[in-house]
């Protein structure tokens, strides 16, 4: 079965634009399509990018391309192609927007559906890189606006890392664990956390007779979503309902299958903790 996917990068473009740090936004791009297409339980098999300009500089275009190399690389699919198009008069010259399309395959009676998730079952959850590809509406008005000079300090309480660092490290790409573990271990359903967060994503793969009750306080939230709640002054639920808050992939297993795929999964360089459970409902995401 073909399994085909497509997405952008959204309003961290601009933040990049602003930083004229170009070099990451491929991965997110490739991350955000690649992903997708994986919670089927799909491989990815090639991809194509289409870069819309104001005006056209090829050693910025260039960094932008060796970004959606490098994704495809740790996606381990193939770069075929793409399309640039300038666009004067109708983007600014030094504007531009990212659109990605991943097409994989999986044989169909290995796809993960969802299907068989009961009461009982464990969600196990993969660590996010930090924000991701999502949010960043919110995070440039609350944490870039006006503060655009502060973005290149190093600061303390960040580790000697800027902010500017921070809010574009590139999306992680699950794609060589996830499907080295499939072969291993059999999976219920899978959630790739984007924009939505885990309440608007996780919800997708559950069947109507279930919730996912999720425990906050049951992994490491990185401390970007701290900076941004402070600075948004926005309660938890909203958060959760915005920003991936440190998962960044969802699997959902037979609690007996879950300690094998936590550990499969530690070994192949994931950060995993069990998230929460699945509880009889009607097809929502709770919190515990």
């Amino acid at each position: 079965v073909l399994v085909s996917g497509t997405d952008g990068v959204g309003t961290k473009l601009k933040l990049a634009q602003l930083l004229d740090a170009h070099d990451t936004v491929g991965v997110d791009l490739v991350a955000m399509c690649a992903n997708d297409i994986l919670v089927s339980g799909a491989e990815p098999l090639f991809f194509l990018d289409y870069v819309a300009v104001g005006r056209l500089d090829a050693e910025r275009m260039e960094r932008i391309i060796a970004g959606i190399a490098e994704g495809c690389q740790q996606a381990g699919c193939a770069l075929v192609g793409g399309e640039m198009a300038e666009h004067p008069g109708t983007m600014d010259p030094d504007d531009y927007d990212l659109s990605g399309f991943c097409v994989g395959a999986v044989d169909r009676p290995k796809m993960v559906t969802g299907e068989t998730i009961e009461p009982g079952d464990v969600i196990l959850g993969l660590a996010s890189s930090g924000l991701h590809s999502n949010g960043f509406s919110l995070v440039r008005k609350v944490l870039v606006e006006g503060r655009e000079d502060e973005l290149s300090l190093p600061r303390v309480d960040l580790g000697g890392a800027t902010l500017g660092e921070l809010l574009l490290t590139p999306t992680r790409i699950y794609v060589r664990s996830v499907l080295a573990l499939l072969a291993e271990v059999p999976v219920k359903g899978m959630a790739h956390i984007t924009g939505g967060g885990i309440t608007e994503n996780l919800d997708r793969v559950l069947p109507k007779t279930c919730d996912a009750r999720v425990h906050r306080g049951g992994w490491k939230v990185p401390q970007v979503f701290g900076l941004v709640q402070e600075a948004a002054g926005i309660d938890d639920d909203a958060m959760y309902r915005t920003f991936n808050m440190g998962v960044g992939f969802a699997l959902v297993l037979d609690p007996r299958h879950a300690p094998a795929a936590a550990a499969k999964l530690r070994e192949l360089g994931e950060s995993v903790s069990e998230i929460g459970e699945i509880v009889e409902g009607t097809g929502a995401v709770t919190y515990a």
